[in-house]
């Protein structure tokens, strides 16, 4: 969703540069007990990333739904139709015994990170919490959240990127949007994961919020986000 719209997301958020974003990576963390999944291994797959990680991602879905052991062809079935969404996804012709290794140890470190934050939190995991649209922007879903916390996953060999914190932003100001005109909840805080690398980074977001942009403030920004979005509408 926020791919869709950077000329928006530029104008709200014009600290989010590569100096914010390494200041923000060095909150980064490590889960205790979970190990990264071996690049090497990664690297004799014959997959794409997208596709093995999706694997990981929907296969975490079924193991957090109370399946032991899911099926193979689920997983992929699954995967290929949230591929779809985006781009014309193809279904791989075999899925080799490398590439269910792989993908299990990213979806058991998603579940394991999930489970703790559940844990701690006392809430269920919920997944694709719906994300509102306004005006042109359609809505979507995230990944996870808990409780308060909206939980985004990104499957990548890097640090987190301006990118992801542009999509969480986005999805929080949408969701804040809606939130006042139902007079319901919002997310206070945001948790990046990286299952892959075994990291995580949580954030709080009234203070991303502020850090991103000229030290608005929620109402602020919200407004903002309605102006620009009205204005398009009239251009179109």
């Amino acid at each position: 969703m926020a791919r869709d719209i950077p000329g928006i997301v530029d104008i709200l958020f014009p600290r989010l540069s590569g100096g914010l974003v390494a200041a923000l990576n060095r909150g980064a963390f490590r889960y205790k007990k979970l190990e990264a999944v071996s690049e090497e291994l990664i690297g004799q797959s014959s997959l794409q990333n997208a596709m093995l990680f999706e694997l990981a991602v929907a296969r975490a879905e079924l193991l957090l739904d109370g399946q032991t052991d899911p099926a193979w062809p689920q997983c992929i079935s699954i995967a290929i139709e949230r591929q779809r969404r985006h781009y014309a996804a193809r279904e791989p012709d075999v899925i080799e015994e490398i590439d269910q290794k792989i993908a299990n140890h990213a979806a058991n470190n998603l579940v394991e990170m999930l489970l703790r934050i559940s844990e701690g939190k006392l809430n269920q995991v919920e997944k694709n919490p719906p994300i509102p649209g306004m005006g042109w922007i359609a809505s979507g879903a995230g990944d996870f959240s808990v409780g308060s916390v909206l939980v985004e996953v990104k499957h990548t060999d890097r640090n987190f990127v301006a990118g992801d914190f542009r999509q969480v932003l986005v999805y929080w100001l949408l969701k804040y949007a809606n939130a006042i005109e139902r007079n319901a909840t919002v997310w206070t805080d945001c948790l990046l994961l990286n299952p892959r690398r075994n990291v995580g980074l949580a954030l709080n977001f009234d203070k991303l919020l502020q850090s991103a942009s000229s030290n608005a403030n929620r109402v602020e920004l919200c407004e903002l986000l309605r102006s620009i979005v009205e204005h398009e509408v009239v251009r179109r």
